[in-house]
């Protein structure tokens, strides 16, 4: 693993970063020669006001917002490596070894993704080490709740890292090699060998910081841009409906959705943020924080993530993907009085996604964890549990909230496997282009279909294939002598 040398990041929210160096003064001598000013933060210094130590919360979300993790490159590879999505432009540095299913252990994409991950692991380590070590700064409720923002942001990390490097959960219980799990805070490259856990040991680690997250994170923040930006006690809950989803713990998902989903339509959460669907096409335009959003990724004019690590550039600005023709934007059911169908523009008789439509500098929010999603894991998972009723219920309010007069033909959801096929298809729709579709297949042990368009193809990538997930990178084979054990 590389180890990075700082210890968190001075900033607002997901924004501005300041990286500090872990330099200790010498003597009293060199302190009187050599004064450190007020602003300088050091590792000696990093957790002695509250701002300081609010800056180095900001600075775990900060981490997350890298251009390879949620701030950009996550999105993009999550996504074409699926079907809905078409090449253009052959271009390595915009996924198109995902797309055709050809990264390798030194992609540049497969290291940074990793290092970015694991940066925003130790920066969360970090902060949840400092806090105990340096009581009485912040009041104890306020620390309790810091902590429980950095956990909260770890096991989002972690559960990205292990849904991409390693085998499914589904594929064996979690039997399989996951990732090294580092879990202490390290500022030097001691530490740097450590085994792989396994994958059912990374997600119980997952589950444990979002359990004791849930426990600690304030019911709401004091707007809505914080409830949309930083964890409070409902984000916890949701993002274990996807964990357990992932996992096939069916029972434990619908337990979790209970706490934030009313038992009737419409659905809403009746305690903390009041988490609800609203309008499909204001959430993606023009409120970035409405009750919808559990999760977000905000971007300012001061800060933001352009090029092409951005995923609005690469899916839309730039036309480097268009949208497939036989994916799930060309089924006939989706019809086109669904306001959905909204997103996409055409050029050169083909559509590009425009969930993500502002020009440069490209300050779409992107989304992490919606209510919407919370809705389609709680009916699968009721679906698959034989209660059909309320599968049924939570997958309708979730398509005539877009498409009012929708109504799904009867074969479609009177039995157990046809409903489960049809929520699956739901994701399909409410999730395109929002990182999804990878782990979606994944997790249901299905093949990456075959897809060709403009000159290019990608074959069919099967389970049994070691391309069906992301090889680990070499550069942390090379640091890490005890990883490929």
């Amino acid at each position: 693993m590389k180890i990075f040398n700082q210890i968190g990041r001075n900033t607002l929210g997901w924004g501005f970063s300041v990286a500090f160096a872990l330099l200790l003064p010498s003597c009293d001598s060199d302190k009187l020669l050599n004064p450190v000013p007020k602003t300088s933060i050091t590792g000696a210094n990093a957790f002695d006001t509250p701002e300081r130590i609010l800056g180095l919360v900001n600075g775990v979300y900060k981490s997350a917002k890298g251009g390879n993790f949620y701030g950009g490159n996550y999105y993009t590879y999550s996504e074409v490596r699926g079907e809905e999505f078409i090449n253009r432009t052959s271009n390595t540095f915009t996924a198109f070894e995902a797309w055709n299913h050809t990264l390798n252990a030194s992609s540049n994409f497969i290291a940074g993704f990793w290092a970015a991950g694991y940066e925003t692991i130790n920066n969360a380590n970090i902060l949840i080490k400092g806090i105990g070590e340096h009581p009485g700064v912040v009041n104890e409720a306020l620390g309790r709740q810091y902590v429980a923002e950095a956990k909260f942001v770890r096991a989002l990390s972690y559960f990205a890292l292990v849904t991409a490097y390693a085998r499914p959960f589904n594929e064996d219980k979690g039997a399989s090699k996951g990732l090294p799990l580092r879990l202490q805070a390290e500022t030097t490259t001691a530490n740097n060998d450590l085994k792989r856990s396994t994958v059912a040991e990374v997600y119980a680690q997952i589950i444990k910081d979002l359990d004791e997250a849930e426990a600690d994170l304030p019911l709401t923040h004091a707007t809505a841009l914080l409830n949309t930006t930083r964890a409070h006690r409902n984000t916890a809950i949701a993002l274990k409906t996807r964990v357990y989803l992932n996992s096939g713990n069916y029972a434990k998902v619908i337990e979790e959705a209970k706490k934030i989903v009313s038992t009737a339509p419409p659905f809403s959460a009746a305690t903390g943020v009041k988490h609800k669907l609203e309008s499909i096409v204001e959430i993606f335009s023009t409120n970035y924080t409405s009750s919808e959003s559990i999760l977000s990724v905000p971007m300012t004019e001061l800060d933001n993530v352009t090029g092409q690590t951005s995923f609005p550039y690469v899916i839309n600005a730039n036309s480097e993907y268009n949208l497939n023709p036989t994916g799930i934007w060309g089924d006939t059911e989706w019809r086109a009085s669904d306001l959905r169908r909204t997103f996409a523009r055409t050029a050169s008789g083909v559509q590009f996604l425009t969930k993500y439509a502002k020009p440069s500098p490209f300050l779409d929010y992107l989304p992490i964890i919606r209510y919407s999603e919370v809705l389609l894991n709680y009916a699968e998972a009721a679906a698959r549990t034989g209660d059909l009723v309320t599968a049924t219920a939570l997958l309708k309010a979730v398509r005539t909230r877009s498409d009012a007069n929708y109504e799904f033909p009867a074969g479609a959801t009177g039995t157990e496997q046809a409903l489960v096929a049809t929520i699956l298809k739901e994701r399909r729709i409410e999730f395109l282009g929002e990182g999804f579709r990878s782990n979606d297949i994944v997790r249901n042990l299905l093949p990456f279909p075959a897809k060709s368009g403009n000159g290019l193809v990608a074959p069919e990538v099967v389970p049994s294939q070691t391309n069906y997930v992301f090889p680990l990178p070499n550069t942390e084979i090379v640091t890490n002598k005890l990883l490929l054990d």
